[in-house]
């Protein structure tokens, strides 16, 4: 058998071997900064920051049993987040639900039980009769003018309170 000399560093393999590993290290030091920077600027997005504001419900007519309840949910976040429920202390008996208009293929409208709604980032859900509303059971002695203290419920944000006023349809604007 033959004599094998040991392996021996030498300057150029010393030198190849850092030069092969200083480019990925440079890489990952560049890309670092970079996002670094991207954040320090808060251009990494944020959270949802959701506010609640135009809040109004429609005055019953006659015997109805429920109501229809509006509101603007703007969200100038960077995140989206979800409304879940909504809920108050001064309807009446019942439980409160998020409802979608829909026309149907023979030109009939019907309103549809949603069980959460998107709030998409840096945009709003503008509430109408045409679109989305919250079915309120109705409490006696309401009347156009009075305030009702409702509380809507985030995925992200939580409970956000607002005030609606009571409106009646075609008198007051929706």
């Amino acid at each position: 058998m033959t004599d094998q000399s040991p392996w021996r560093p030498t300057r150029r393999r010393l030198t190849d071997t850092l030069l092969a590993a200083l480019a990925p290290v440079a890489v990952c030091g560049l890309a670092l900064g970079g996002l670094s920077t991207w954040t320090a600027y808060g251009n990494a997005g944020g959270p949802a920051r959701i506010k609640v504001t135009d809040g109004k419900v429609l005055v019953p007519f006659g015997a109805t049993p429920v109501t229809a309840a509006f509101f603007r949910i703007t969200n100038s976040g960077g995140a989206a987040d979800r409304l879940l429920k909504v809920t108050t202390a001064e309807a009446g008996p019942g439980a409160l639900s998020l409802s979608r208009h829909v026309m149907t293929s023979s030109n009939t409208a019907t309103d549809r039980t949603v069980a959460s709604v998107g709030v998409p980032a840096g945009d709003s859900v503008d509430m109408s009769p045409d679109s989305l509303d919250v079915i309120v059971p109705v409490k006696k002695g309401w009347r156009s003018g009075d305030l009702v203290s409702f509380t809507l419920h985030f995925e992200h944000s939580g409970a956000v309170k607002t005030l609606a006023v009571l409106v009646t349809p075609g008198r007051d604007s929706v």
